[in-house]
């Protein structure tokens, strides 16, 4: 799925935007607010201002987020301004402006003609969410940290099985059950 998304954006500025966002879980308008003295490659981290509370959060993020976001920076080295005060993302064409989230919902609406497909930049929050709630690793209080929810029970929407996923789990149940010969009747 996100490979073909992936192949069809259209820069190294929209991949890395994608990518932060499946593997962050920041909100768009969170991730949009990012200044460059916000980013920390080395530790694969980002400081965002949450909605609501406007606490300054860092937050992880994935490697392939920083390698699109290293990219990016490369082919916009000396066209837009530099300083740890400046924002982080930059319209692609003259002349250049911050970007804002109505031009990223746009370049987004525009990927999802391309692939026939019709989310929203919320859900790219969610998918990351789930990621992290499907995980048995990952403690479900570092779930509900690293989105920034108030109250575990908001983070608990994200354990909710998809159609898709339970379809999956009972086939495979039932192709068990196929494996397993029936228990024979005890002697009487």
């Amino acid at each position: 799925m996100f490979d073909e998304l992936f192949a069809r954006l259209r820069s190294n500025r929209d991949r890395a935007l994608v990518a932060f966002w499946v593997s962050s879980g920041v909100r768009a308008a969170e991730l949009l607010g990012v200044l460059q003295g916000g980013v920390e490659p080395g530790r694969q981290l980002i400081t965002v201002e949450r909605k609501g509370s406007r606490a300054i959060q860092q937050v992880p993020a994935s490697s392939d987020a920083f390698v699109w976001l290293r990219l990016h920076q490369q082919e916009m080295h000396g066209l837009v301004p530099f300083g740890r005060d400046e924002p982080l993302w930059w319209t692609l064409r003259r002349p250049f402006r911050p970007l804002t989230y109505h031009a990223a919902h746009r370049m987004f609406e525009r990927v999802n003609d391309l692939i026939g497909a019709n989310w929203r930049l919320h859900d790219l929050r969610h998918t990351a969410a789930q990621r992290m709630a499907g995980d048995p690793d990952m403690a479900f209080t570092d779930v509900q940290w690293v989105l920034n929810h108030a109250h575990l029970s908001t983070t608990e929407i994200y354990t909710v099985p998809t159609q898709d996923q339970v379809i999956e789990r009972v086939a495979a149940h039932h192709a068990r059950r196929r494996e397993t010969p029936p228990p024979t009747s005890a002697p009487g």
